[in-house]
């Protein structure tokens, strides 16, 4: 390791001195304009609606000719806040109705068993053969979640316990019964999943694939956390969400 760091602070000291040896590049002003075209367009696309892209490259040019804004700062802000919060309502709204749509199709299904109906449903992949998961019991499982489409959102990277007493309902309902080696996958609807928080679409209909590891196995206290909106460590209790990878189990 001491070996490693040295090499490491070479290496960094020796792209310091070509740096300083170096003739500074003109930049590509054609480059520079276009790659600042794309930083514009990422943070507009952050935003959760589209702009009208001949409007925005209007403002563009009559700011730098020093016409005046058509609205003040405040004004905009207020009104991008507006349009996020009409936009966020439809795709929740719209979700909504493929969640309950999917579970209305999917309950026809033979192989579906409903634990609660039109809101809570499995599928046993693989029968187990171990102990029971509990109520208040702390399962360590293995899992894969996805929406309705396929899309993946997040997937354990381990072996993880989750508290039945600390998740989600659709979590703490549907393990129950699972034996050890058992996989199953749920199907959870928007009110017994995540809803309308968190950093996943509002009102998602959640599909896990998981496995039973072992019926019951004992937490330590960071695995707790029920916070959905902290980022950090690898989720699923309620869960925390990291943007970049959504969730882990706990």
């Amino acid at each position: 390791m001491k070996k490693m760091l040295i090499s490491l602070f070479s290496l960094a000291a020796s792209i310091s001195l070509l740096a300083e040896e170096a003739e500074p590049e003109k930049p590509d002003l054609a480059k520079l304009s276009e790659a600042f075209g794309h930083m514009i367009g990422q943070n507009l696309d952050s935003l959760g609606f589209d702009f009208d892209m001949n409007q925005v490259l209007k403002g563009l040019k009559d700011s730098i000719a020093g016409i005046d804004s058509p609205l003040s700062e405040s004004e905009t802000v207020s009104a991008i806040t507006a349009m996020q919060e009409e936009e966020f309502q439809h795709q929740s709204d719209k979700n909504l109705v493929e969640a309950e749509d999917f579970l209305a199709t999917n309950a026809q299904n033979k192989d579906v068993i409903e634990v609660e109906e039109q809101k809570l449903q499995y599928k046993v992949l693989e029968d187990g053969t171990g102990a029971e998961v509990q109520p208040h019991f702390s399962p360590l499982i293995r899992y894969t979640g996805r929406f309705i489409d396929g899309k993946e959102f997040g997937a354990s990277q381990e072996d993880e316990a989750i508290s039945l007493d600390e998740t989600i309902p659709g979590f703490s309902k549907g393990l129950l019964g699972m034996k050890e080696g058992e996989k199953r996958t749920l199907y959870i609807h928007p009110d017994l999943g995540y809803g309308v928080s968190g950093f996943l679409p509002p009102n998602s209909l959640l599909v896990f694939d998981i496995e039973l590891v072992k019926a019951n196995a004992p937490q330590s206290e960071e695995t707790l956390s029920t916070n959905p909106s902290e980022s950090g460590s690898d989720e699923i209790a309620l869960p925390d969400f990291d943007e970049n990878r959504l969730p882990a189990v706990r």
